[in-house]
Formats: C-alpha cells, structure tokens, sequence
C-alpha cells in the first residue's frame, strides 16, 4: 500500500515496513507471547494489503471556512488533514472525494459537524454517519437526503440524544464460508468485523474446526449479530448464542431469519448469567422456552473483547470438551490460556491480519480436553 501520510498519520504505526515484513513482525510476536505453550505452527492468514478496511471513523476538521476529513497525527499532539484513505475498502474510498465536496457546498450540511463514520462491506452497500454538535432539523434533513441520493448511500444524522434515519440503518452484506454464502444485515451502532475479507477466513477456520469434532451442541458467548454463530450451527444438532447487547440479539435474531436457519436460539444474557443458568444457580425469564438440560453441548466458541475472558465464562469453558477462542489482544489470551491448558490442550493456532500497517493481531486458538 502506498499513501502520502504515512509518517504523518497515526493510524498506520508499520508504515515503514513491507506487507511481508509486517506479517514475520507479527509472527514473531505471537509466538513470544505464547511461547510458554509450546504451540503448534501457526496458521497465519494475511489480508489485501490495501482497501481492507470496511469500518472508517475520521474527524472532521474546519479551517479557513472549509471542512476537512482528518485523523490524529503519529505523535498524538495534533491531526493531519487528509484527502484519501488507501486502507479503506473500495466503496469508501471512492466516497471521500465527493463526500466532502458535497459537505462543502452545503452551510446546514457542513455547520458543526465534528465526525464521519463509515459503514461498509463486500456488496458495497454503504452507511455514512454524520456526527454534529447542533440538533438536526428538516432543513437539515432534507439537503442530506439529496447527499444520500446522489451518492447512492444510506445517510443518518446524530447528536446528543438525537438520531435521524433518512431511509435505512443497516447495510446487507454477503459472507463466503467455504462454499457457502451467508446474508447478514450490519446495523449502525453494532459490532461488526472490521476487514471483510479476514472475516471470511477467520469463519472458515473456526468452521473447520467445529468439522472436526462433528457432534454436539454448540454453546457461544459474545455473540454479538450471529457472525459465527450462523455459518458454525451447520455443524452442531443445537446451538444456544448469548450476548448482553439488546441491539445486537435483535440484530443476531434478523440474521438468523435471512438465511432460513432452525437449530440455534439467540439470548440476551451476560456470561455470569449463562454460566448461573446451566449450573443451575438462577433461572431466568429470557430463557423461558428454552430446556437447558436437553442441550448436550460438546463445544464453546467465545470472542471476547480486549479484556478477555471474566472468570464466569473461563470457569465454564473449562468444563466443555472443545473450545475455539478468537481473541484481539494477545496479553489476554495468554492469561486466560494459562488457566485452560491445566484441563486442555492447543490444537492448532492461527494469526489473522485484521489490522495491516498496525501491530495488532488476532489470533484463533483450538483446544480440546485432555484425556
């Protein structure tokens, strides 16, 4: 990838390393951390080295009467006024030029606004999000209509305690998991995986997976909208998928009825509340219909945030037969490793590129009980 900013923009700290350096960078890394294991060889998983990014926030900057789309600078002390973006997915990047021409022309569009966000996918079906400090009105309304129309978009206005959808909040999307497709609906406000095209990798690799222990029923933590969940339950008998969010149950609960699939129930409950449930400590109303005792689940997936696994979720990974973690933060993932190792063994271990030009990695990591 090549771009003007690099050295300038904080956004890519490996800006002065190839793609392929990056990668042996990252290797490196993950196997330090999980040296203590002694892994398996890591299965990595590169991504495009460019237009990868599905997912853009950029601030907007205002001077000499003009708006700008900026992005912090390297030395965290200021921002760099930028054009274009080489890391965002194609459908994005060619929005920037006349995005901002059209905000630009526009006093109402252009008045105290702060920030654009950028929702997007392997369709192109894209959501722009524009954030102000003013409440949106119905001249507002209407001249962001007339953007969202000319740029074949989907256009919502926010402020403090205000948010205006002009036509619709979500964007379709379609996911190839080995060599079947999925249909998604990511809606605005939600967890969605950032690179589409690691996305698809990372299904496959956690489907593969769940091939090879071919029995069961799966229990998944984290849920979020079904990404796992959906293309995952054409292994198991019966899935149940738990996640706290109330956006991203009724998200996960929509996806589920696009691609026609029977066999999992979505639940909104933390994992402290799952973990009371199957061991019968609390009943909950939000699991009535459901009979826990006729599940037989032989798997758990879990996809925490950074902080990793809570000691509830750890506590009943450990019991299950078979456990595929993804984890965004490597530190985490070795503490909670040192604690599923005493009843499990790694199996297989992958690295996926999420994030080029930055050194965060994401990392798969298989076990099974030791016997």
């Amino acid at each position: 990838m090549e771009c003007k900013y690099f050295g300038e923009c904080g956004s890519c700290t490996l800006f002065n390393l190839s793609y392929d350096e990056q990668l042996k960078l990252k290797i490196n890394m993950q196997n330090e951390a999980l040296a203590e294991f002694k892994i398996p060889e890591v299965k990595v998983f590169d991504s495009p080295s460019s237009n990868y990014r599905a997912r853009a926030e950029f601030r907007i900057w205002h001077k000499e009467k003009k708006a700008f789309f900026a992005m912090g600078n390297i030395s965290k002390d200021g921002v760099v006024l930028i054009e274009d973006c080489p890391k965002v997915i194609k459908p994005i990047e060619k929005l920037l030029e006349p995005l901002i021409k059209k905000i630009n022309s526009s006093k109402i569009l252009k008045e105290r606004l702060f920030g654009v966000e950028f929702l997007s996918g392997l369709l192109g079906d894209t959501l722009i999000v524009m954030l102000y400090h003013k409440r949106v009105d119905e001249s507002w309304s209407k001249e962001a209509k007339e953007l969202e129309e000319s740029l074949g978009v989907s256009v919502i206005g926010r402020s403090r305690k205000q948010r205006v959808v002009l036509s619709k909040e979500f964007i379709k999307e379609k996911i190839l998991v080995e060599d079947e497709e999925f249909e998604y609906y990511y809606f605005e406000g939600g967890f969605t995986q950032p690179n589409p095209f690691i996305n698809q990798k990372m299904l496959s690799w956690a489907k593969q997976k769940a091939k090879k222990i071919g029995s069961g029923d799966l229990l998944e933590a984290y849920c979020g909208l079904g990404n796992f969940t959906i293309p995952l339950s054409r292994e198991f008998k019966r899935v149940l998928a738990t996640e706290v969010s109330k956006t991203s149950i009724k998200n996960a609960k929509i996806n589920l009825e696009l691609n026609g699939i029977k066999n999992i129930e979505f639940v909104r409950l933390s994992s402290k509340e799952i973990t009371q449930a199957i061991n019968g400590v609390r009943e909950f109303n939000r699991l009535r219909g459901i009979n826990l005792k006729e599940y037989n689940f032989s798997t758990i997936l879990v996809d925490p945030p950074r902080a990793g696994l809570d000691s509830d979720t750890l506590n009943l990974a450990s019991k299950m037969e078979n456990i595929i973690y993804i984890s965004c933060n490597l530190e985490t993932l070795k503490r909670d490793l040192q604690t599923l190792t005493e009843t499990h063994k790694i199996e297989d271990v992958a690295l996926f590129d999420q994030f080029p030009y930055t050194k965060h990695i994401e990392s798969g990591v298989f076990l099974r009980r030791k016997s």
